[in-house]
């Protein structure tokens, strides 16, 4: 059985726009969730000016996809850490993307050079294979030269900070289809046919999920929903020639991904069905 957490937020600002800072029971770290307007108001936090790892969180306008920037930050001469390094990124006219960022230090100053190298390779190379967000570190982070037992240590720090940087509203390093959502009835795959379409896809937590091989329809029909189309747009780079999808794309309901595939205005309650020719609507109605 999975084991619970007790996670601590605290609103550092009274608002849930605002900062907050976050802590988990048996971590060793502490997080802070930083929006960009709030940068200046971090001047008087000690553990800022420390070592550690940070995230910029933001969109790209173009594509409307989530995007990361994954980075480091040792302290310096001047004695500033994560927070000089966060002022730097929000001068840079090229990172002005990003809206909020995660900080991750320690309650002791622990990390050392070593360290942040390695949870900044570890943390992109994450987020990379989950494939949920766009990662715009342009090089591949060296991951330094830790111990066999040092690097055990440092990856169970990685294992609590997967679980902070989530709640913080970033599944950032969580796949579309987990193990989770590949088992039990209420994620069985399912199974659209029509219109040319040949697709697969499985519901989990966050909503519908088409998969990577699914063939879309090549001939959107003029009740295709504008939503649908704007998907397509969205995501041409990731359809081939042949109308193949070359990713999994998530949709927020089964009838969104449905005209998705069938480039059709359509009910997914009744279009996604089991092996078995069983709808999604009939499932929902033997477990009530």
């Amino acid at each position: 059985m999975p084991r619970g957490k007790s996670i601590n937020l605290f609103l550092m600002d009274g608002d849930v726009n605002g900062r907050i800072k976050c802590t988990l029971a048996n971590w060793t770290g502490l997080a802070f969730k930083i929006p960009r307007t709030s940068l200046d108001m971090c001047k008087d936090r000690d553990e800022l000016k420390q070592t550690g790892v940070y995230f910029l969180f933001g969109k790209d306008d173009q594509t409307d996809k989530n995007v990361v920037y994954i980075g480091q930050a040792g302290v310096r001469k001047n004695g500033e850490g994560i927070l000089n390094r966060l002022i730097e990124h929000n001068r840079n006219p090229k990172k002005d993307y990003w809206m909020e960022a995660i900080a991750i230090t320690t309650s002791n100053d622990s990390l050392g050079p070593t360290e942040i190298s390695y949870l900044e390779h570890r943390f992109c190379q994450l987020a990379i294979d989950a494939n949920r967000y766009i990662v715009k570190n342009g090089n591949d982070p060296t991951p330094g030269n830790p111990s066999e037992e040092k690097q055990s240590e440092l990856e169970d720090f990685i294992e609590y900070a997967q679980v902070i940087i989530g709640t913080l509203g970033h599944k950032v390093f969580v796949p579309l289809i987990t193990v989770k959502d590949s088992q039990g009835d209420c994620s069985d795959e399912l199974f659209c046919k029509r219109s040319g379409a040949n697709a697969i896809g499985v519901r989990t937590a966050d909503g519908f999920v088409v998969k990577k091989g699914s063939t879309i329809s090549n001939n959107p029909t003029k009740s295709c929903p504008e939503y649908a189309l704007k998907k397509r747009q969205q995501y041409k780079d990731q359809i081939s020639e042949k109308f193949v999808l070359l990713e999994d794309i998530l949709f927020n309901t089964p009838s969104g991904a449905a005209s998705f595939v069938c480039g059709a205005s359509t009910n997914g309650n009744i279009e996604w069905k089991t092996a078995e020719g069983i709808t999604l609507k009939e499932l929902d109605a033997k477990k009530e």
